[in-house]
């Protein structure tokens, strides 16, 4: 048995609707401007370009639906995302085969300090410090494959106090999720435990202390977050 010089570190372990059962965390991977009403609110043009990824530390995601807004930051905004959580992996997937890794999908949101990732931009540096902070990723429970089917359409819609803040649908992501897996898996081996954010629709804004987040899916329910 193998001796480790300090504690290991717990296993993140995320809640499967319906089962004991819990999905291991391996890596987290995010895509940039996904849709084009999102890309032109940020400024940037919604051509279908090359993607781009970021990540997310495994223990930023949260199921305890609540989010505590974080240190450093007066502009923390939210973005309604869908998680795709892997069951298997490889490197050089085909599109076509690319689906047959899905284990399930949750709802999941990629809170970000917006003025912190802003001024990482302007001086061409990495976004870590705006987006993989502690519990930066509040999550739902997953639902697996077996039962959802495939998710390639349906309303995507974030309430913030009862509020519709973002409303979009999941056929209008410019890289589709067996595109998202195919491209990842040309520049990393992917692996069973990694989970992949699909990108936000338009309307990303920010949230305040005591903020009701709700973000709603077709075939996935809906998620609460308190901000706390």
């Amino acid at each position: 048995m193998t001796e480790f010089a300090i504690e290991t570190p717990p296993i993140v372990a995320l809640p499967i609707a319906g089962s004991d059962a819990k999905f291991p965390v391996r890596r987290v991977y995010c895509i940039g401007r996904n849709y084009a009403a999102h890309a032109i609110e940020m400024g940037h043009d919604p051509d279908r370009e090359q993607p781009f990824f970021f990540q997310k530390n495994p223990n930023n995601l949260d199921p305890s639906g609540t989010f505590p807004y974080p240190p450093h930051s007066s502009d923390v905004h939210h973005e309604a995302e869908v998680a795709v959580m892997l069951k298997s992996g490889g490197t050089n997937i085909p599109i076509d085969a690319a689906e047959s890794h899905i284990f399930g999908y949750a709802l999941s949101l990629d809170m970000t300090r917006r003025d912190l990732q802003g001024a990482q931009k302007k001086m061409g540096r990495p976004w870590e410090i705006g987006k993989a902070f502690e519990r930066s990723a509040p999550v739902g429970p997953i639902h697996p494959v077996t039962e959802t089917g495939l998710l390639n359409e349906g309303a995507v819609v974030l309430k913030v106090n009862g509020e519709v803040r973002q409303e979009g649908d999941m056929n209008q992501m410019i890289w589709k999720v067996p595109e998202m897996i195919s491209y990842l898996s040309d520049y990393f081996e992917l692996a069973a435990g990694d989970v992949i954010l699909s990108g936000t629709p338009s309307g990303v804004g920010p949230v305040q202390r005591g903020d009701v987040m709700e973000l709603f899916v077709d075939g996935l329910g809906v998620l609460q977050v308190k901000v706390t």
